[in-house]
């Protein structure tokens, strides 16, 4: 049974900086699509940020330029590099994975991952930012 389990979340002042964890057990992400997803208090999920097996990188437009996703497949380890934080980032953050996803992997779609459809989330690392 896979399994992931993220880190690095916290509180931070505005313009700030974080970088989130996302540690894979059970399987090998160069098979999986893989990203963020968010969710503040009183708002619905939003797709931050995800990489496909490819390489191929996509962001929600409130934070391109702001953060970046990466992996180390030798560690088996997803990232996201969070600079320039803003309050409306705060959030609990979610990694995600899906192996039905490979070649239409985006932000957007990180949101229809869901572990009852054959997909993995992990418990979520919490960040805050004040102003």
């Amino acid at each position: 049974q896979a399994q992931l389990v993220e880190s690095g979340g916290g509180s931070v002042q505005s313009g700030g900086s974080l970088r989130l964890s996302c540690a894979a057990s059970g399987l090998t992400y160069s098979n999986y699509c893989m990203g963020w997803f968010r969710q503040a208090p009183g708002k619905e999920h939003e797709g931050v940020a995800a990489v496909d097996s490819d390489g191929t990188t996509s962001y929600v437009d409130s934070v391109k330029g702001r953060f970046t996703i990466s992996q180390d497949s030798a560690k088996n380890t997803l990232y996201l590099q969070m600079n320039n934080l803003k309050p409306e980032d705060t959030a609990m953050y979610y990694c995600a994975a899906d192996p039905a996803l490979i070649g239409h992997c985006s932000a957007s779609q990180i949101l229809i991952i869901h572990p009852d459809y054959g997909g993995y989330w992990g418990q979520g690392t919490q960040v805050t930012v004040s102003s």
